[in-house]
C-alpha cells in the first residue's frame, strides 16, 4: 500500500508521462492504448494534468474543458488508484472558474470511475452506446430479400466512387446535414455537421461510403472507416431522407458496408452513438451488433 502521509499531489511533469501513460491505458481497459508521447506539460491554463505521486506516480487527473457541446463545462479523466482521486479532484476545483459545471465521461465497467462520480455529487446526466460485431459471422444472405424488395421501389445501393460527380457530393452533404439537424444527441455523443468540402475530404481521405439511391438521387449513406492493421471497421455515420425512412435502407446500406468490409479480410466491426437514437439502435440490432456497457456522462453544475 502507498503511504498516503508521503503523497504529493501537485502538476504533471515530463517525467511523469510513461507512468502516467500506462495508468490511463489500464483505467480505460485497453480500449486505447495511450504512450508517453500524448503526455506533455500544458501552457493553456484551462487545460492541465494532476498526479497523485509518492515515489511513483499512483493517480493522476486531467483537466480540459468540455467543448462547444457543453460551453463553459470542464472534463474530468482520472485514472489510476480510486483512493487518491478526490484529493486530486479537491486540488483541481481550486483551478477552476467557480461554479463552473464539470463533467466525467465513464464506461459502466470502468468501476473506479463510476463509483467516485456516483460518491461525489455527480448525476447521470446522458447514455451512450458501443457495440461490436464479428465479421466472421456476417452474411448478407440474411439481407438479400430486403435488397430485393428495396430493389422493386426502386432503390439501388452501391459504394460511392471517388469519382462521383459534383451532383452525388453535394446530395451527400445536404443529407449529412439534415441528418445531424434530426439526430437524437447528447453532448458526448454529437455529429458533426461537416461543410461539403470537409465531407468529401473525409471520405477521400480513409472512408468509403455506401449509398442508396432513387432515381439516381442518394437518398441515404452509411460511412465506413476501415483499420487494415486490426482487421477493423469502423461505422461512422448513416443517414435516411426524411422522406425515405422506415423502409430499411440504413440497415441495406449497413449490411451492404459490412459485406465489403468483410470481403476486404476484416474480421470486426464497430459502432456507436447516443442511447436516444433509436432508431439507429433498432438498425444495428438487426445487423448482428452486440451491445458493449454503456457509456456515462457524469455531470455537477
Amino acid at each position: 500500500m502507498t503511504d498516503i502521509t508521503a503523497l504529493h499531489v501537485r502538476d504533471f511533469q515530463l517525467p511523469d508521462a510513461a507512468q502516467v501513460a500506462r495508468l490511463v491505458t489500464a483505467s480505460v481497459h485497453g480500449h486505447w492504448t495511450y504512450t508517453p508521447e500524448q503526455f506533455k506539460v500544458s501552457t493553456a491554463p484551462e487545460s492541465f494534468r494532476l498526479v497523485a505521486a509518492a515515489q511513483q506516480v499512483q493517480a493522476t487527473l486531467g483537466v480540459s474543458p468540455f467543448g462547444t457541446p457543453l460551453p463553459g463545462a470542464y472534463r474530468l479523466d482520472f485514472a489510476g488508484n480510486a483512493a487518491h482521486f478526490n484529493a486530486l479532484y479537491t486540488l483541481a476545483l481550486t483551478r477552476l472558474p467557480q461554479h463552473a459545471p464539470v463533467v466525467g465521461v465513464a464506461r459502466e465497467d470502468f468501476s473506479p470511475q463510476m463509483a467516485f462520480f456516483a460518491a461525489a455529487g455527480f448525476r447521470n446526466a446522458w447514455q451512450s452506446w458501443g457495440a461490436h460485431l464479428d465479421l466472421n459471422r456476417f452474411d448478407f444472405a440474411a439481407f438479400q430479400k430486403l435488397e430485393e424488395r428495396l430493389f422493386l421501389d426502386g432503390y439501388e445501393a452501391e459504394m460511392l466512387s471517388n469519382t462521383a460527380p459534383d451532383t452525388d457530393w453535394a446530395d451527400l452533404h445536404a443529407l449529412s446535414l439534415e441528418a445531424v439537424a434530426d439526430a437524437p444527441r447528447n453532448p458526448t455523443t454529437t455529429p458533426d455537421a461537416l461543410s461539403l468540402e470537409e465531407l468529401r475530404a473525409v471520405i477521400l481521405q480513409g472512408e468509403t461510403a455506401f449509398v442508396a439511391r432513387l432515381k439516381g438521387e442518394i437518398v441515404a449513406f452509411t460511412r465506413l472507416t476501415l483499420r487494415p492493421e486490426h482487421k477493423h471497421a469502423e461505422t461512422e455515420h448513416t443517414a435516411v431522407a426524411r422522406a425515405h425512412r422506415s423502409r430499411g435502407l440504413g440497415t441495406l446500406v449497413g449490411a451492404r458496408s459490412l459485406a465489403w468490409a468483410k470481403a476486404q479480410g476484416h474480421t470486426e466491426a464497430s459502432t456507436g452513438g447516443t442511447v436516444l437514437n433509436q432508431a439507429m439502435l433498432k438498425v444495428n440490432h438487426r445487423l448482428g451488433y452486440v451491445p458493449e456497457p454503456m457509456w456515462v456522462t457524469w455531470l455537477r453544475s
